[in-house]
């Protein structure tokens, strides 16, 4: 933890507070709004338009889920997993499978151990396939990840049941919704209004999962080896402030609501090591596809004396 935070307004972060959760049944009411519009439009643009903001919230809502996985998004333990759960509906991916993976990453963060450190190797033909199509249809592996490789390699007894509960709860749901589609003559609009935004989120959150990390530092402590993005009141809004990610690294209890304040709190100390506050995703992103995968020897973090400090 960081020392230099104030004990007492950190404990205030903490607290859970409802009012600001009531985004969460506006996130859905736009989301469904966008379908129905893009479900009812003759114009193309106007379609693609609605399948472009579908996906732009359902990166929200998603965040709204990574909260949930934290345990932070309510109180009351059980309803993170139920709204965990139903969140990850129509990825077809089980919230169990992506909490695990999730608080490993934060555990070995910019480690060896790290689950999402894919972006490290040592830049052959197989680390830049692999990077550059996550960036074009991380949708797609992610999915393969979380639904099937990662439990299959990690997940056992109680939790691998779980995820596999999901997966059939997905499957079913899925079946049911377009046996019901087929049965109406409109699957082929249920599956467009469906997929389409998908694969927009797909790409928003690949942009979004590369910057919080490419090019931190390489095993560094979990403040050093995050990125804040500034980027815009929109994007804050609508991704519910996850941009502020150094804060939510360092203290991952506090919820999302709360992460503006901390990053006031803790900007002195991120000033002091140096860690990393960027002021666009796309800047980011589109550096990175310039670069490619990274190496550990391009990650240095010349201050490591100073993590060293604040960590005794």
């Amino acid at each position: 933890m960081i020392s230099a935070v104030n004990s007492a307004e950190l404990k205030k972060l903490y607290q859970h507070r409802w009012a600001p959760n009531l985004k969460i049944p506006f996130f859905y009411g736009i989301w469904l709004m966008l379908g129905v519009i893009a479900w009812n439009s003759s114009h193309w643009m106007l379609t693609w338009l609605c399948y472009l903001g579908m996906g732009y919230i359902q990166m929200g809502i998603v965040t709204f889920m990574h909260d949930c996985t934290h345990s932070t998004l309510f109180k009351v333990r059980w309803k993170n997993w139920a709204f965990g759960i139903f969140a990850m509906i129509p990825f077809i991916i089980s919230f169990t499978s992506f909490k695990e993976d999730h608080l490993i990453h934060h555990r070995y963060n910019r480690t060896p151990k790290d689950p999402d450190a894919f972006t490290m190797g040592k830049r052959g033909v197989g680390d830049f396939i692999l990077f550059y199509a996550y960036a074009v249809v991380g949708v797609f592996l992610t999915a393969i990840q979380f639904a099937l490789i990662f439990p299959l390699m990690v997940l056992r007894g109680k939790k691998a049941l779980i995820h596999w509960g999901e997966i059939a709860l997905h499957v079913i749901v899925m079946w049911a919704v377009f046996y019901w589609a087929a049965s109406q003559g409109i699957a082929h609009k249920v599956f467009d209004v469906w997929f389409w935004p998908l694969i927009f989120f797909g790409f928003f959150n690949s942009m979004r999962f590369i910057a919080e990390h490419y090019g931190c530092p390489w095993d560094a402590g979990p403040l050093v080896g995050t990125r804040t993005i500034i980027s815009n009141k929109v994007n804050s809004f609508f991704w519910n402030n996850i941009n502020y990610h150094i804060g939510h690294h360092a203290y991952p209890g506090v919820p999302w609501y709360s992460l503006q304040k901390l990053h006031v709190l803790m900007l002195p100390e991120i000033e002091r090591l140096g860690a990393l506050i960027d002021q666009s995703y796309f800047a980011v992103f589109f550096h990175a596809l310039r670069h490619g995968p990274e190496t550990e020897a391009t990650t240095k973090y010349p201050n490591s004396h100073l993590y060293q400090t604040n960590t005794k």
